[in-house]
């Protein structure tokens, strides 16, 4: 009866280790931001303005942890200690800025500078709701992209929630998070749409 248990931990174990890597914030991004591009231009090159957008939010933080990985400051890409995330909240917040600039010079579509923008906001409350409690980033990116995608695509989009619940589910099986903190973090993700209120 304990090996049957054990096998079947481990396989959960496992499954929710293959989730959280394949749906990790930098791969959703690329996925979404593409899908949010091309929508918001309604042509090809809405997928350049989407790259440069997967880009600054998602790639280049990515590359930031993997570089403190590296060095030792951090033990894994998923940065589990609360205490240690700030410098990368700092630098998605450059990032996104950055490559929102990049798109307001560039007169791109407003729909992926909304996103965009919407975005840096939502780094901003991850950052403030870390400094004193373990808020899920995954959740959140995972919830905001599929609540981008709905707005500027089709509400059928929000179907794909079930990506998030993935996420949410994951984060919880490993450990990471508890069910309020990722469904925290699903919330605040999905409230980003709201900034589509404005434009």
């Amino acid at each position: 009866m304990s090996n049957t248990l054990t096998a079947t931990e481990s396989r959960r174990t496992a499954t929710a280790r293959t989730i959280t890597d394949v749906l990790q914030p930098r791969n959703v991004l690329l996925a979404g931001m593409l899908g949010i591009g091309l929508a918001a231009a309604g042509e090809w090159t809405g997928l350049l303005w989407g790259l440069l957008g997967a880009l600054c939010a998602g790639l280049v933080p990515a590359g930031y942890i993997e570089w403190e990985r590296k060095r030792g400051t951090w033990g894994d890409r998923h940065v589990v200690d609360r205490t240690k995330r700030a410098p990368i909240f700092f630098v998605i917040l450059g990032s996104i800025g950055a490559g929102s600039l990049v798109m307001v010079l560039g007169h791109a579509p407003v729909g992926i500078l909304t996103a965009m923008l919407a975005l840096w906001v939502m780094t901003i409350f991850l950052l403030v709701v870390n400094t004193v409690w373990k808020i899920s980033v995954d959740s959140a990116v995972a919830s905001a992209v599929v609540a981008l995608l709905a707005v500027v695509h089709s509400p059928w989009w929000l179907l794909a929630y079930a990506v998030t619940v993935a996420v949410c589910w994951s984060r919880v099986a490993l450990t990471y998070h508890t069910v309020m903190q990722t469904v925290a973090g699903a919330a605040l993700g999905a409230a980003t749409a709201a900034a589509f209120l404005f434009v």
